[in-house]
């Protein structure tokens, strides 16, 4: 897999986990909205101090995360979402 397939899985995983949408996880991050879903689309190549960012802000958010730049971009299977958008995984929880 290629690291910006692995990036947007992860992202996909800890947005999901935080119950944000993609626009309250971007302002979290530091980026647009835009930026996020190109992203998270595999639409982008995002440079190595865009990552190191994410994971910083991402441990400001949560300081029971403890990512490092490197979490962000490993491939790990229990990360894969299989929801689109948040309110799909709420319908299927509820259910």
């Amino acid at each position: 897999m290629k690291l910006n397939e692995n990036l947007a899985i992860n992202l996909k995983y800890y947005r999901k986990i935080y119950h944000l949408s993609q626009e309250k996880f971007a302002e979290i991050l530091g980026t647009t909205l835009s930026y996020l879903n190109q992203i998270e689309n595999c639409k982008v190549d995002v440079k190595v101090s865009t990552i190191d960012k994410f994971a910083n802000n991402i441990n400001k958010f949560d300081k029971k995360a403890k990512l490092k730049s490197e979490d962000l971009v490993v491939f790990n299977k229990n990360h894969i979402t299989h929801f689109s958008r948040i309110d799909e995984r709420k319908k299927l929880v509820s259910s």
